[in-house]
């Protein structure tokens, strides 16, 4: 009989929504060593959680995620809350011997990312911080051409997480504008992402940044009327040294009229570069500086092949994968790890190495772009 390990889903909302989707379609598309079965969804309102489990498939729903840590059946705690709340959550739950999946930024802070890294590494169970893009295809064929050599030696990154859903300054306010809920702005909220999958793709760390940030539109309007006070940042811009003292060039902001998703990452090297970006996600931009100059030129791989990670098992070649698919490829190796008896990756430890990168951003801001160690 195959083992079965109940999740809770602490959260819900955009997040929640794609990471229901994962869990209902990974065991479908992969041969699991264990049966993920959708327990519970937990929420602030008990009738929008009800909503939510009718919705997306959920055996039961609540609002009190204490009382869930309680349960037997459950072994898999899955953290889609606002950010504020990401450390008491799974500390607690970790402390209950549970399994943890958080979504990113880990926290608001550095103090709570690290609390929650030496909480998992005291409970000995499973944990993975939610940098889903790890997962697209062509970012994994990006990050073993990098290995393999074949741009020769990285000589600079170029990075950017460009979104325009505030560039309307009529744009409501909601959570993500609240530094009490969010953390940052743009900077934790996106830029997460691109500095993590920069580090992913090049196999380098960011050991020391030079930032600003700035917030554009520094008041918005309420649904029930009146004006919030945008407390996060709107654009992060900053310049990182990574530790083999290769400078990378960085930007996140959700100004960037025209850009819905685009999280762009280029590598130069000696020999050749290579180009994602995520509103093409099933494109991978390959130079070769070492052939005829006369035909050298990006070429635009298509990464549809089932011999590439993460495309065993889902289509024929030629046929796409979509931003849904991420979350199911983090669904499969959470579960894999736990089988095994392993450790996940990027697991809390890569969180906080993430996290201190946003707050040495912050602390150079504050202090006129100086550069900061991370």
């Amino acid at each position: 009989m195959t083992r079965q390990l109940g999740v809770a889903m602490i959260g819900h909302g955009f997040m929640g929504a794609a990471h229901s989707q994962a869990w209902r379609t990974a065991p479908r598309a992969f041969d699991l060593g264990a049966e993920p079965a959708m327990s519970v969804v937990v929420g602030r309102n008990a009738d929008a959680a009800a909503a939510a489990a009718r919705r997306w498939g959920w055996a039961d729903s609540g609002a009190d995620w204490r009382s869930v840590l309680e349960r037997d059946d459950i072994h898999i705690v899955d953290i889609v809350t606002p950010g504020d709340s990401h450390a008491e959550i799974a500390i607690a739950a970790l402390a209950a011997g549970k399994h943890v999946l958080c979504e990113k930024p880990l926290a608001n802070s550095v103090a709570e990312a690290e609390a929650m890294a030496q909480a998992a590494a005291r409970a000995g169970t499973v944990v993975m911080t939610g940098f889903v893009f790890r997962r697209v295809p062509a970012a994994t064929l990006a990050r073993d051409l990098v290995a393999q050599g074949a741009i020769g030696e990285v000589r600079q990154v170029r990075a950017s997480y460009l979104q325009d859903w505030l560039a309307d300054e009529r744009a409501p306010f909601v959570w993500r504008l609240d530094r009490e809920l969010a953390g940052s702005g743009a900077l934790g909220d996106i830029g997460a992402h691109a500095v993590d999958l920069s580090q992913f793709i090049t196999g380098m760390s960011i050991e020391s940044v030079s930032g600003t940030l700035a917030t554009l539109v520094p008041e918005r309007p309420l649904p029930g009327g009146g004006t919030g006070t945008v407390t996060v940042d709107d654009l992060a811009i900053f310049t990182a040294r990574y530790d083999t003292g290769v400078l990378g060039v960085f930007e996140a902001t959700r100004f960037a009229t025209g850009r819905k998703n685009s999280l762009r990452i280029e590598v130069s090297g000696s020999t050749g570069a290579i180009a994602f970006d995520l509103e093409d996600m099933n494109t991978l931009q390959v130079y070769d500086a070492t052939t005829p100059q006369a035909v050298r030129g990006f070429t635009r791989v298509n990464v549809t092949e089932p011999v590439h990670p993460y495309l065993e098992g889902w289509w024929p070649p030629g046929h796409a994968l979509g931003y849904e698919h991420g979350f199911s490829h983090q669904v499969k190796d959470l579960v894999d790890a736990i089988v095994a008896g392993g450790q996940a990756s990027p697991d809390f430890a890569s969180g906080l190495q993430v996290q201190r990168v946003l707050g040495a951003i912050e602390a150079s801001a504050a202090a006129g772009s100086a550069w900061t160690r991370v």
